[in-house]
């Protein structure tokens, strides 16, 4: 390497190599291909950055549904949206007379048990479809639709409907983030090719990717209403409660919650939680939480001494 080096440039085979000459042109040479190095690292960090952002969007979301607080509300804004959304996507174009008020209501029947039919909603804006509007339908149906979902967790309680929405939110959320990973990914091994059309890859992957976020979440908001309203629940009554320890050694009788069984959904209650967050340098940290061991109250007494102790480690 180092004799073509100096054939390239007429470098005299008597004139020593840690001459000042040679040694200013491997400097510039090198100098060059750091600099470059440099900016493809700076590149890398910039894409990186993207998935970033997007990573701490949905790791804030799974912290709050592992730490237990209540996404009534969350939910019921799900609700509103995905409904609002087939209602927009169906009366976007066209007069009320040309809106195809058959395939919307089809599309919601997937999406949750429609009460309301079309009959009444025209018979409710004046009794002709030209007295409906865009508003009036998203109103109607909103409506229409938080009703079902009260009959549903009067049907399932309200304690076992909390759970739920914890357990289907978690669910839906991982799955959606996995796939939207290698979409992503995949997105980045073809955005180079952008520079061919006089486009900046990098802002061309922050665009897209960019779209490909809110389309995940919509998504995301979608299969969790869908789930919630369809899913088969099976509830397995509450034991006669768990025992749990106080600082000084008191034994304590809490209340003891109902299992929620539903297909595709993990365990209520696991006992180790592991998972991934961004890093103040941008990097990924790996965290665990240990969680308290629920205690038998008709295990034996050696037996409830040593789950205490493994709590009490946790």
């Amino acid at each position: 390497m180092v004799d073509a080096f100096l054939r390239r440039f007429n470098v005299p085979d008597d004139v020593p190599i840690e001459a000042s000459m040679v040694s200013n042109a491997i400097r510039s040479a090198q100098g060059q291909v750091e600099a470059r190095n440099f900016e493809i690292r700076k590149d890398v960090l910039k894409y990186d950055d993207v998935l970033n952002r997007q990573r701490l969007v949905i790791y804030a979301e799974r912290r709050r549904v592992l730490e237990g607080e209540d996404i009534e509300e969350q939910v019921r804004s799900f609700i509103n949206d995905t409904t609002e959304g087939y209602v927009r996507g169906a009366t976007a174009t066209g007069y009320p007379e040309d809106w195809d008020l058959d395939q919307l209501w089809t599309a919601l029947k997937t999406l949750y048990p429609i009460q309301v039919t079309i009959n009444e909603i025209i018979e409710a804006s004046g009794g002709d479809r030209n007295g409906l509007t865009t508003e009036f339908l998203v109103r109607e149906l909103v409506e229409d639709a938080e009703a079902s979902y009260d009959e549903r967790e009067e049907s399932l309680g309200e304690e076992v409907t909390r759970e739920l929405e914890r357990r289907v939110i978690l669910s839906v959320l991982d799955r959606k983030w996995r796939e939207h990973l290698y979409e992503m990914d995949y997105l980045r091994d073809g955005i180079g090719l952008r520079a061919m059309a006089q486009k900046d890859p990098l802002i061309e992957y922050q665009r897209e990717g960019f779209d490909l976020f809110n389309a995940m979440m919509d998504s995301i908001k979608e299969e969790t209403v869908g789930y919630l309203f369809n899913v088969q629940v099976e509830v397995q009554e509450a034991g006669e409660g768990i025992v749990e320890v106080t600082a000084d050694g008191a034994e304590v009788v809490l209340e003891s919650h109902p299992e929620v069984i539903a297909p595709g959904l993990a365990p209520t209650r696991p006992t180790h939680l592991e998972y991934t967050a961004p890093g103040e340098d941008g990097g990924v940290e790996h965290e665990s939480i240990d969680l308290p061991i629920e205690i038998d109250p008709n295990a034996s007494r050696a037996e409830r001494r040593r789950l205490e102790r493994e709590n009490r480690k946790r």
